[in-house]
C-alpha cells in the first residue's frame, strides 16, 4: 500500500522510465571531491592545455559548466585521464573563483566583453619608443583596464636606443607606476631581461602591447630556451608589426618562481565594460573625496566633489588630472 504523507520513503515513489534510456531522472551532480587542481596555460579551439603538478594535460570543458569559459590563468579542477600522454583527454569540472580579471571589448560600442587573462597579479604594458611610435592613449586604456580588473600595472619601454623615454615617462609620473626602460642591445646581452625579471619574481604577469613593440622578444628572454616563441619584424612602410602571437600562452620564468603570459598584439582596446567607480579605487588619495559626488558622477563635471577635495589640500591636483585623463580614454577618438 502506498503512503503519501510526511513520512514517505523511496518505496512509495515510482520513477517513470526515461523514453530515451533507462537512466532515472536526477538533478544531482557529482561533487568531484577527488578532482586534481590545475592551471590553464593556453586555449586552442575548445581544447585547453593545463598544468597539473609537473605535467601538461590536454582537457576539455565539462558539459555541466554551461557557457562559462575557462581562460588562460584560470585555476581549475580536472578529472579523467591526467597522465598527460598522447591522445588522452581530461575534463574540467570546476573553475575556481578568480582573484583578478583583465577584460576588453572589441570597441567602445561593443557590449560583449572578452576575458583576456584571469588571476594575473600585474599587467606589463609593453610599448616601443620608436618603430612603431608610442601610442599614449592605448597605454591609458590598458591602465584603466588594469585598475578596473585589480591588476598592478608595470610600464615596459623598449627600443630606447632609437628614442629617449623622458617625454613618455613624464605623462605617467604622477600615477606612480613602476617602469623599466630597455634597449635592443640590452636584450641581446641579457641586461634588460634581468631588470624586468626583478619586477616579475613570484608573480603572474600578463604582457600586452601593440604588434611589433618587442613583446614576444622580451618574453623569450625571460623564459627557458625550449619554451620560446617565434617572432616577426616591423613593416618599414606601415610601421606595424606582424601578428606572430595568435593566442595567449602562460610560460614559466627561467629559474624563478613566477609566470609570464604572452598575449597577441592589440591594435584597439575597447572599454565599454568599464565602471568609473572601480577605476578610482587605484587612487586612494582621491577616493574619500567621492563621498560628496552626485549619483553616477563621471568625476569630470562641474558638480564633482573632487575639485573641492583637491582645493582643500587632501590630494595633489596632478593626481586628479591623471585620473580624469584616464577616464577620458573611454571616449574613443580617431587613432585609438
Amino acid at each position: 500500500m502506498r503512503r503519501y504523507g510526511k513520512h514517505t520513503d523511496e518505496d512509495d515513489i515510482r520513477s517513470r522510465p526515461n523514453r530515451k534510456g533507462t537512466r532515472p531522472r536526477t538533478n544531482i551532480r557529482p561533487a568531484h571531491e577527488d578532482a586534481a587542481e590545475g592551471m590553464v596555460l593556453t586555449v586552442d579551439r575548445g581544447r585547453l592545455t593545463c598544468l597539473v603538478e609537473d605535467r601538461t594535460v590536454l582537457a576539455m570543458k565539462a558539459r555541466e559548466l554551461g557557457r562559462k569559459a575557462a581562460v588562460v590563468g584560470d585555476r581549475v579542477a580536472l578529472v579523467g585521464d591526467l597522465s598527460g600522454r598522447k591522445d588522452t583527454l581530461a575534463r574540467i569540472v570546476r573553475i575556481e573563483e578568480r582573484s583578478s580579471l583583465l577584460r576588453r571589448t572589441a570597441d567602445d560600442d561593443d557590449p560583449y566583453e572578452r576575458v583576456v587573462v584571469a588571476n594575473a597579479d600585474q599587467l606589463a604594458i609593453v610599448t616601443a619608443l620608436a618603430d612603431p611610435e608610442p601610442r599614449p592613449r592605448l597605454i591609458d586604456r590598458c591602465l584603466v583596464a588594469a585598475f578596473d580588473g585589480g591588476l598592478t600595472p608595470l610600464l615596459v619601454l623598449t627600443k630606447s636606443d632609437l628614442a629617449p623615454p623622458d617625454k613618455l615617462l613624464e605623462l605617467y609620473g604622477d600615477l606612480d607606476i613602476p617602469y623599466v626602460v630597455t634597449s635592443r642591445e640590452e636584450l641581446e646581452s641579457g641586461g634588460a631581461a634581468d631588470r624586468v625579471r626583478a619586477e616579475l619574481d613570484g608573480k603572474i604577469t600578463a604582457f600586452v602591447g601593440h604588434s611589433g613593440v618587442g613583446k614576444t622578444t622580451l618574453v623569450n628572454a625571460l623564459v627557458p630556451e625550449d619554451r620560446r616563441r617565434l617572432t616577426g619584424h616591423v613593416n618599414a612602410v606601415t610601421g606595424r608589426g606582424r601578428h606572430t602571437t595568435t593566442s595567449a600562452l602562460a610560460l614559466p620564468l627561467d629559474g624563478e618562481n613566477g609566470w609570464v603570459i604572452d598575449t597577441p598584439g592589440i591594435r584597439s582596446f575597447g572599454l565599454a565594460h568599464i565602471d568609473p567607480s572601480r577605476v578610482i579605487n587605484a587612487f586612494p588619495d582621491l577616493e574619500p573625496g567621492t563621498a560628496g559626488c552626485p549619483r553616477a558622477c563621471s568625476h569630470d563635471e562641474p558638480d564633482c566633489a573632487l575639485d573641492a577635495w583637491v582645493a582643500e589640500g587632501h590630494a595633489d591636483p596632478a593626481r586628479l588630472y591623471s585620473l580624469r585623463r584616464l577616464l577620458s580614454t573611454r571616449e574613443r577618438t580617431e587613432g585609438d
